[in-house]
């Protein structure tokens, strides 16, 4: 199946792979939207990306983790901060972003809105 070092080039990537929230697949079972990894000359591992709406909630329970808790028990500038963080990785861009953002953070979309004007205006 794998060499030793084809072993170490998975476990090296698996880190980002997890970071992003993709899956590791057998080269072979690689889809059409999905990347295959070479090392050596060789297909090693196929990555399948998720979906933009799975990217956000991924990323929002990796801030909970960061945070230590749920988003919904931070400070206010803690949680402006937050925005400021996933407007920075294109959070809003998804369907149904500020809406999702609001309901982990514990505030309405108006004050995810208020927030994000607030960084326009600074």
């Amino acid at each position: 199946m794998t060499g030793p070092g084809e072993e170490s080039f998975i476990a090296a990537v698996k880190p980002l792979i997890d970071a992003i929230g993709g899956e590791l697949l057998p080269p072979d079972e690689a889809g059409r939207d999905d990347v295959v990894l070479a090392w050596e000359g060789a297909d090693v591992v196929a990555v399948r990306l998720p979906q933009l709406a799975d990217s956000l909630d991924h990323i929002l329970t990796a801030m909970e983790r960061r945070q230590g808790g749920p988003l919904a028990d931070l400070d206010r500038r803690t949680k402006q901060e937050v925005v400021r963080a996933l407007e920075a990785r294109g959070a809003f861009a998804v369907r149904h972003g500020v809406e999702t953002v609001a309901s982990a953070l514990g505030v309405s979309r108006f004050t995810v809105y208020n927030y994000l004007n607030r960084e326009k205006g600074t």
